[in-house]
Protein backbone atom coordinates (compact mmCIF):
# COMPACT_ATOMS: atom_id res chain seq x y z
CA UNK A 1 0.00 0.00 0.00
CA UNK A 2 1.40 3.63 -0.76
CA UNK A 3 1.58 6.25 1.58
CA UNK A 4 0.50 9.53 0.58
CA UNK A 5 3.16 12.57 -0.16
CA UNK A 6 4.17 14.36 2.43
CA UNK A 7 1.53 17.81 3.10
CA UNK A 8 4.14 19.71 4.54
CA UNK A 9 5.02 22.95 2.67
CA UNK A 10 8.62 24.43 3.30
CA UNK A 11 8.66 27.87 3.73
CA UNK A 12 10.50 31.14 5.35
CA UNK A 13 10.24 34.20 6.78
CA UNK A 14 12.33 37.49 7.15
CA UNK A 15 12.49 39.39 10.54
CA UNK A 16 14.23 42.28 9.49
CA UNK A 17 14.09 45.82 11.20
CA UNK A 18 15.30 49.13 10.41
CA UNK A 19 17.87 51.58 11.77
CA UNK A 20 15.39 52.75 14.09
CA UNK A 21 14.64 49.37 15.62
CA UNK A 22 11.14 48.99 13.93
CA UNK A 23 9.66 45.52 12.22
CA UNK A 24 9.40 44.39 8.99
CA UNK A 25 5.49 44.08 7.98
CA UNK A 26 3.91 43.15 5.04
CA UNK A 27 -0.78 42.97 4.35
CA UNK A 28 -1.21 39.45 2.81
CA UNK A 29 -2.95 39.96 -0.28
CA UNK A 30 -3.75 36.26 -0.45
CA UNK A 31 -4.69 33.55 1.49
CA UNK A 32 -3.61 32.43 4.29
CA UNK A 33 -4.23 35.61 6.16
CA UNK A 34 -5.56 37.55 3.13
CA UNK A 35 -5.60 41.22 4.59
CA UNK A 36 -3.60 40.97 7.78
CA UNK A 37 -0.53 41.60 8.87
CA UNK A 38 2.98 39.27 8.46
CA UNK A 39 6.23 38.71 8.23
CA UNK A 40 7.04 38.78 4.46
CA UNK A 41 8.06 35.38 3.36
CA UNK A 42 7.04 31.79 0.96
CA UNK A 43 7.22 29.15 0.17
CA UNK A 44 10.56 27.69 -0.82
CA UNK A 45 10.79 26.77 -4.40
CA UNK A 46 12.27 23.06 -5.43
CA UNK A 47 16.22 23.37 -5.51
CA UNK A 48 16.47 26.52 -3.58
CA UNK A 49 18.18 26.51 -0.15
CA UNK A 50 16.55 28.63 2.63
CA UNK A 51 18.81 31.82 2.04
CA UNK A 52 18.22 31.51 -1.41
CA UNK A 53 14.28 31.96 -0.80
CA UNK A 54 14.02 34.52 2.13
CA UNK A 55 16.20 36.47 -0.42
CA UNK A 56 13.81 36.29 -3.12
CA UNK A 57 10.96 36.39 -1.41
CA UNK A 58 12.04 39.46 0.67
CA UNK A 59 12.81 40.92 -2.39
CA UNK A 60 9.58 39.90 -4.18
CA UNK A 61 7.50 40.98 -1.59
CA UNK A 62 8.91 44.40 -0.22
CA UNK A 63 11.77 45.63 -2.76
CA UNK A 64 14.40 45.09 -0.30
CA UNK A 65 17.67 43.20 -0.65
CA UNK A 66 18.38 41.38 2.57
CA UNK A 67 21.29 39.21 3.70
CA UNK A 68 19.94 36.40 6.09
CA UNK A 69 20.89 35.47 8.89
CA UNK A 70 20.94 33.16 12.17
CA UNK A 71 17.75 30.87 12.25
CA UNK A 72 15.02 32.52 14.84
CA UNK A 73 12.45 29.86 15.18
CA UNK A 74 10.33 27.30 13.34
CA UNK A 75 6.39 27.29 13.49
CA UNK A 76 3.99 25.14 12.01
CA UNK A 77 0.64 27.27 11.13
CA UNK A 78 -1.37 24.09 9.34
CA UNK A 79 0.37 22.79 6.21
CA UNK A 80 3.25 25.36 6.78
CA UNK A 81 6.55 25.09 8.69
CA UNK A 82 7.85 28.31 8.50
CA UNK A 83 11.46 28.93 9.15
CA UNK A 84 11.85 32.54 9.79
CA UNK A 85 15.68 33.96 9.63
CA UNK A 86 17.27 37.03 11.13
CA UNK A 87 17.35 39.52 8.54
CA UNK A 88 19.86 42.37 7.74
CA UNK A 89 18.83 44.61 5.19
CA UNK A 90 21.44 45.54 2.22
CA UNK A 91 19.45 47.66 -0.29
CA UNK A 92 16.62 48.42 -1.95
CA UNK A 93 13.28 50.66 -1.87
CA UNK A 94 10.48 49.61 0.70
CA UNK A 95 7.38 48.91 -2.27
CA UNK A 96 4.94 46.63 -1.44
CA UNK A 97 4.83 43.75 -4.26
CA UNK A 98 4.10 40.24 -5.23
CA UNK A 99 1.83 38.69 -2.35
CA UNK A 100 1.70 41.71 -0.22
CA UNK A 101 -1.08 44.48 -0.60
CA UNK A 102 1.30 46.83 2.02
CA UNK A 103 4.65 46.80 3.18
CA UNK A 104 6.02 48.91 6.47
CA UNK A 105 7.90 49.43 9.10
CA UNK A 106 6.19 49.05 12.68
CA UNK A 107 7.56 50.22 15.79
CA UNK A 108 6.74 48.57 19.26
CA UNK A 109 3.27 50.72 19.91
CA UNK A 110 2.39 50.10 16.54
CA UNK A 111 2.58 46.46 16.42
CA UNK A 112 0.40 46.46 19.49
CA UNK A 113 -2.41 47.96 17.93
CA UNK A 114 -2.49 45.71 15.03
CA UNK A 115 -2.01 43.04 17.60
CA UNK A 116 -5.10 44.48 19.53
CA UNK A 117 -7.26 45.30 16.10
CA UNK A 118 -6.63 41.88 15.24
CA UNK A 119 -4.71 42.95 12.55
CA UNK A 120 -2.25 40.60 12.85
CA UNK A 121 -1.73 36.81 11.35
CA UNK A 122 -2.54 34.14 14.41
CA UNK A 123 -0.22 34.10 16.84
CA UNK A 124 2.19 36.36 15.42
CA UNK A 125 2.64 38.46 18.13
CA UNK A 126 3.25 35.59 20.87
CA UNK A 127 5.55 34.10 18.92
CA UNK A 128 7.69 37.38 17.95
CA UNK A 129 7.54 37.86 21.84
CA UNK A 130 8.31 34.47 23.12
CA UNK A 131 11.80 35.01 20.44
CA UNK A 132 12.45 37.97 21.45
CA UNK A 133 12.33 39.89 18.26
CA UNK A 134 9.78 42.43 18.93
CA UNK A 135 10.88 45.68 17.77
CA UNK A 136 12.08 48.62 20.20
CA UNK A 137 9.90 50.92 22.02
Amino acid sequence: MAHPASTTVRCVGGIAFDSRGRLLLIRRLNEPGSGLWSLPGGRVEPGESDEVAVVRELREETGLDVIPGTLIGTVTRGPYAIYDYACTVAGGVLTAGDDASEARWSDAADLSTLEAGGELVDLLYVTLRDWGALPRA
